[in-house]
């Protein structure tokens, strides 16, 4: 009989011993349940094939040889991934929306011997819970928001903050991005779907009673969207300010992002597109000390002439409520230890 869950925390505590997603391998990597294994039951191309068949021939004809595709594919699983899975086994199936595909596979599986039962609704039924959660419900987190000019260290507070044992949401780690012209990683962003994956299910397992920290961002991140309830908890929070001597920050950032600088080609085009916000001497001048490495200068430089006049424009028209300010004679790791534990003491007091 397929299961249904309420709610989000319910499905992510299924107590099966594994998730299994049957969809075709790009419908896994756009999105899928967290931890969920893919076991297609067809392949892009094969579910692009029986498609067809089942709007050009006939349902009858695709729905017989998608059922023999499916049959091989799940025998190959068997044969490989799931040989040494024992008689004990209690796995759970989903597809798109709870239908043939995942039915078929957990028809089999049963047939073995296992216990496997299906997601009610499928994937879709997942994507409900978690649009839920991030569209239509106001969150239930108490967030308060970790602030400063760029190059304060922000997310490496986090992180200590995390290893200290508070709540914490890394938006940039789940968007893959740093939100800012240094921001890319180098590689594609997730999807907007699996943002909102992880930031759903990291939020579910949340204790609600104790405050959440994390860093203030702009309501995007690289191309990720922060969705709606979140972004409106987040304007709503009070804040914590760190503030650091320019000079700190600038080796601080020239340090962090040493990566992205060394990649001179692809931070040069980045500098180029802001062309379209700065002077263009000003681009020239970031684009001759790139050139001539020297990379304290070009940290310097971007706090100075652009860093710095966008954040101070972004907060110019918002009134926040502000906790505490926390002020860093440098940004070394004994300092940034130093700014998590008060930090950690002033949460857990508010708390």
């Amino acid at each position: 009989m397929p299961r249904s869950f309420a709610t989000l925390a319910a499905l992510l505590d299924h107590g099966h011993d594994d998730v299994i997603d049957v969809r075709s391998p790009a419908e896994f990597a756009l999105d899928h349940i967290p931890g969920a294994i893919n076991l297609p039951a067809l392949s892009d191309a094969e579910r692009a094939q029986v498609g067809t068949i089942y709007k050009q021939v006939a349902p009858f004809e695709a729905r017989k040889i998608g059922a023999a595709l499916v049959a091989r594919n799940v025998a190959r699983h068997l044969e490989t991934v799931l040989r040494d899975r024992g008689g004990d086994w209690q796995p759970l199936v989903y597809c798109w929306r709870g239908g043939q595909r995942s039915g078929s596979v957990a028809t089999i599986l049963s047939a073995v011997g296992w216990r496997a039962q299906t997601l009610a609704g499928g994937y879709q039924s997942y994507r409900r819970l978690v649009q839920s959660a991030l569209y239509d419900v106001p969150l239930a987190h108490r967030l308060i928001l970790l602030d400063g000019y760029t190059g304060t260290a922000k997310t490496d507070i986090l992180h200590r903050l995390g290893a200290l044992g508070l709540q914490v949401l890394d938006l940039e780690e789940m968007a893959q991005h740093r939100g800012s012209i240094l921001g890319g990683r180098g590689h594609a962003q997730p999807s907007q779907k699996a943002f909102e994956t992880a930031l759903a299910c990291r939020l579910a397992q949340f204790t609600p009673a104790r405050p959440v920290l994390v860093e203030a961002e702009s309501s995007k991140i690289g191309a990720r969207i922060i969705p709606p309830m979140l972004w409106e908890a987040m304007k709503a929070a009070p804040r914590i300010t760190i503030s650091a001597p320019p000079a700190a920050r600038a080796r601080y950032l020239r340090d962090a992002y040493r990566e992205t600088i060394a990649a001179r080609d692809d931070l040069a085009a980045r500098l180029n597109a802001l062309r379209a916000h700065r002077d263009g001497r000003l681009v020239a001048h970031w684009l001759d000390l790139l050139a001539a490495g020297d990379d304290l200068a070009l940290a310097e430089a971007l706090i100075r002439d652009h860093y710095d006049p966008s954040y101070a424009k972004s907060r110019a028209n918002h009134g926040f409520r502000t906790l505490a300010h926390l002020d860093a004679p440098d940004l070394s790791p004994a300092s940034r230890a130093a700014l998590a534990a008060q930090i950690a003491a002033l949460v857990t007091g508010a708390a």
